[in-house]
């Protein structure tokens, strides 16, 4: 990671550190994933994630892979977040980089904030079709009402008939141990051994020791049968959205996936009526997650860009 010589001191982003983003993170009103303290703390280590506060505004900063249209890694930044006018902490970015001698970059942004930097001076704006999160209403989800969800609610049903003591209860910090062992053993086995289950697992490890830890700013959901689990999930909440990262189920309960999706979203929406909106992440290019995504019927997807100065 690049040393910073001029205005902003970049850290290296842990928890610690996101007590002190948070309150910057939830003035953001996009609903992007990217945004969100899950989502940021999941991906720390793949995207090497670095934080400065400057004249109360936050600014992130990581590593983009090489991938898509980036053929080796190259440093990126977030939108800044704070009592800073757009146009200044971007002047504030620029001496940065400058300084550095690197482009700014602005990885992963909204559209809506990718057409107020395209209006002060960003030079290429280029779409990102694969990391595009899917936006469902949160009642819609809660509640599986009206004929487009009556497979979804068929699947919640079959589940209920089949376990009459199947039942849903919120995550505490006790309970990740077990989730650790039951899960990790059971869900997606006939992808155990692949590189993508592993490393999502991994990413779910992230989220289950914050838990377990005893982070409030993290929610999760246990689906079990009696005492058995049959599936968890994990989210949080910025404004007016419940962000979901983590949802996995055994593939041998009829109906799990399906039974958790909706008792998380009823039980975190009767708890938070202020939510109206879920954000289900993005697809991945992922054929059969996308649709899986698009059979919940999204309000929209939440379209990203990377703009370069």
């Amino acid at each position: 990671m690049i040393q910073d010589t001029c205005l902003l001191q970049f850290q290296p982003v842990d928890a610690d550190a996101m007590a002190k983003m948070l309150p910057y993170l939830r003035q953001h009103t996009g609903r992007s994933c990217d945004f969100s303290y899950g989502g940021i703390l999941m991906w720390v280590d793949m995207f090497d994630y670095h934080y400065a506060i400057h004249n109360d505004t936050l600014f992130i900063m990581g590593r983009a892979p090489g991938t898509g249209e980036f053929t080796e890694p190259v440093t990126t930044f977030s939108v800044p977040l704070g009592v800073m006018p757009l146009e200044e902490s971007v002047k504030v970015l620029r001496q940065y980089c400058e300084s550095c001698n690197i482009d700014l970059i602005f990885s992963a942004v909204p559209q809506e904030d990718a057409e107020r930097l395209m209006a002060i001076g960003g030079k290429e704006m280029t779409e990102l079709p694969s990391w595009e999160d899917y936006i469902y209403d949160a009642q819609a989800l809660a509640t599986l009402a009206g004929k487009k969800m009556s497979k979804k609610r068929n699947h919640v049903n079959q589940f209920k008939a089949t376990y009459p003591d199947g039942h849903f209860r919120f995550m505490k910090p006790e309970d990740v141990a077990s989730v650790r062992n039951v899960i990790s053993r059971n869900v997606d086995k006939e992808a155990s051994q692949s590189r993508e289950a592993c490393y999502e697992r991994k990413l779910a490890d992230i989220l289950l020791e914050r838990i377990e830890e005893g982070d409030e700013n993290l929610i999760g959901g246990l689906l079990c049968i009696g005492e058995q689990l049959a599936a968890y999930t994990i989210g949080d909440i910025i404004g007016d959205t419940l962000h979901i990262h983590v949802e996995k189920a055994e593939r041998s309960v009829a109906g799990s996936f399906e039974a958790i999706n909706k008792f998380f979203a009823e039980a975190v929406t009767a708890l938070h009526p202020e939510i109206k909106f879920i954000n289900r992440e993005d697809d991945a290019g992922d054929p059969g997650l996308r649709l899986a995504k698009q059979s919940y019927h999204p309000l929209y997807l939440l379209k990203k860009y990377n703009i370069k100065f």
